[in-house]
């Protein structure tokens, strides 16, 4: 049965090339099995390989970047004149060159996974380490050796580059408003890094989609987001202070979400999706998401309780 449930529309798109840093708030992104083409490609690693995230390294929420605009059009391929452009309090600008690097950086670990990725060479490595004030390289995500998969109990097969868990991330704008009108300060979206941001539904119902369909493409509602320190990080001075995350866990934790479930001392913010659709053949085409785009709702849970987390 499929349903639009009142007229919910995509409003925002938002694309994270590197790993904890700045978004790119776009008008159409393709979409991939991975996630958002150039969402969390890349990744500032420590001289060991692990992962330089917001939760230990919070300036990163100050690191702006940018893409060439027709990155984000279907089919494109980068020209050597291509680039990724960083830019930091105090530095001096980064062009990272969106040609395929030839230096290989192995012992790369995000979380659970550790493989291989391409390194971005000396030029981003001194960058980052000056900022940061310590080791760093610049990493990207080898697609053509390596895959880094989800958890398979939820979405077996489905894998995603850097991103914490999924390949895309959903929330509603009546969510968050909702959260803000308890909040002293209203935050904005950016505290929590979603990839679509949708409006015209009832505050959380996106807890309980298990199904949805955008444009053409289908999407399953894997699990709930469980929440860490980042949404208490201001994404404009990269200072952390105690909300929202005081306020969800009087609203959005385990123990009042979920009170029959085995509780986990979690916070649920928004919800975990991949993409259903086989993205290979007929040469990519109708796999972008824009702004505007309905989306429907197929299937759903009745309550928090039901859906997975």
């Amino acid at each position: 049965m499929e349903k639009a449930v009142a007229e919910v529309k995509v409003s925002s798109i938002f694309i994270y090339p590197v790993k904890s840093c700045r978004g790119i708030s776009v008008s159409q992104a393709p979409v991939t099995p991975t996630g958002f083409r150039w969402d969390r490609q890349w990744l500032v690693v420590n001289y060991k390989g692990r992962a330089y995230t917001q939760r230990v390294e919070p300036k990163l929420a100050l690191v702006e970047v940018q893409l060439p605009n027709e990155a984000f059009v279907e089919n494109w391929e980068p020209a050597e004149s291509s680039y990724l452009v960083l830019k930091a309090p105090g530095m001096d600008v980064l062009k990272v060159s969106l040609s395929t690097p030839k230096e290989i950086a192995d012992g790369v670990s995000v979380w659970e996974w550790s493989g291989a990725a391409l390194d971005e060479g000396a030029d981003a490595s001194k960058w980052f380490s000056d900022y940061l004030g310590k080791p760093c390289r610049l990493v990207r995500f080898n697609a053509a050796s390596e895959t880094r998969p989800v958890e398979p109990e939820y979405a077996p097969g489905h894998q995603t580059m850097f991103s914490d868990m999924y390949p895309y991330m959903l929330l509603s704008q009546e969510s968050l408003d909702a959260l803000n009108e308890l909040l002293k300060e209203p935050i904005p979206i950016n505290r929590f890094r979603p990839n679509i941001l949708v409006n015209g539904c009832e505050p959380f119902s996106e807890d309980l989609w298990t199904e949805i369909r955008i444009d053409k493409l289908t999407f399953q509602g894997v699990k709930l987001c469980s929440r860490c320190k980042v949404p208490t990080i201001d994404q404009k001075t990269g200072i952390a202070g105690p909300e929202p995350n005081d306020t969800l866990k009087k609203i959005r934790s385990d123990a009042v979400l979920r009170p029959t479930k085995k509780q986990q001392g979690r916070v649920y913010f928004g919800q975990n999706l991949v993409c259903r659709d086989s993205l290979t053949g007929g040469g990519g085409k109708g796999h972008v998401i824009k702004v505007g785009d309905l989306v429907y709702v197929l299937k759903m849970v009745s309550s928090a309780e039901e859906a997975a987390a």
